[in-house]
């Protein structure tokens, strides 16, 4: 709040506010659709599989994000009615809890997207070995390590986020996530390649890779969504720290609900592609709609 205000002193951009109503309207959408995609991963025994567990940690990231931006505009709504103050020492500890929920949902965002990544990776370059390769133990030992290196850099980032050093490797996750989709583009360029030049192929291997190509292309629609939601809000970050007083930095931090807007977003679009991608889950969903009717 208090760099908004000083963003609105150097600089003759307009802040642009989105209303609560649409905060709460798009964060519930975004809960209710991950939460959906838990349930029909617990209930349908067929989708127990490591990758559905990864998509299922994605869906927990997702769903961290809303209910982060949910809860802080309640408490900017209590701020407003008087019943918290903002540099109370209760509040600040809240926001630092915030603060540390919010970089656990970008956190798990970016480890659970690299655990599907090499999921794809193993089923399309590894498909004769993948099930002795990734078991559904070792999913579940990858997810444990994930959540709790998570789980510790988020209140570490959070005691420390006005010092530089903790700033630069969290924001530098970005370059290396557009680095990882160039490798998957270049990889599915060679496998297609190499399809095309076999020559008698089996029916049931042809149907194989193409299953493997669609999770690889499905990936890739994750990775850009991902980047497209979550990149402004970053970038809002970098200018707050390290350009605050210069006038275009201002102007941009000036759309900051926009942003935070942004990021819900992504928790509402990953289930869609979810439910279109994937043939097993539509036919889950089908089941619990017609089951609960």
């Amino acid at each position: 709040k208090n760099m908004s205000d000083f963003s609105l002193n150097i600089t003759d951009c307009i802040q642009v506010v989105v209303p609560e109503e649409v905060f709460f309207t798009v964060a519930a959408a975004g809960i209710l659709e991950n939460l959906l995609i838990l349930i029909a991963v617990v209930r349908n025994k067929n989708l127990h599989l490591p990758m559905y567990f990864f998509i299922c940690s994605l869906a927990i990231s997702d769903m961290l994000g809303s209910l982060y931006k949910t809860l802080e505009n309640i408490f900017i709504i209590l701020c407003k009615l008087g019943y918290l103050t903002r540099h109370g020492n209760f509040e600040k500890k809240l926001d630092d809890a915030m603060d540390s929920m919010f970089i656990l949902s970008l956190l798990g965002s970016i480890f659970s997207l690299l655990a599907i990544a090499a999921d794809r990776y193993i089923t399309i370059f590894y498909a004769l070995r993948y099930h002795n390769i990734m078991t559904l133990r070792r999913a579940l030992v990858i997810l444990a390590i994930i959540w709790t290196f998570c789980a510790g850099s988020s209140i570490a980032i959070a005691l420390f986020s006005y010092e530089a050093a903790t700033v630069i490797p969290f924001t530098i996750l970005f370059p290396l996530m557009m680095f990882f989709i160039l490798c998957l583009y270049v990889h599915m360029f060679l496998l297609a390649r190499s399809h095309a030049k076999k020559i008698a192929s089996l029916a049931t291997n042809t149907v194989h890779q193409r299953t493997n190509m669609r999770g690889a292309i499905t990936l890739t629609i994750f990775l850009g969504v991902f980047l497209c939601c979550w990149a402004p809000f970053v970038l809002h970050i970098l200018l707050a720290r390290f350009c605050p007083d210069n006038p275009y930095c201002a102007c941009y931090m000036s759309i900051f609900h926009v942003n935070g807007t942004l990021i819900m977003c992504n928790s509402i679009i990953d289930p869609m592609i979810f439910a279109f991608r994937s043939p097993e889950l539509r036919s889950t969903f089908k089941k619990m709609f017609y089951c609960s009717r």
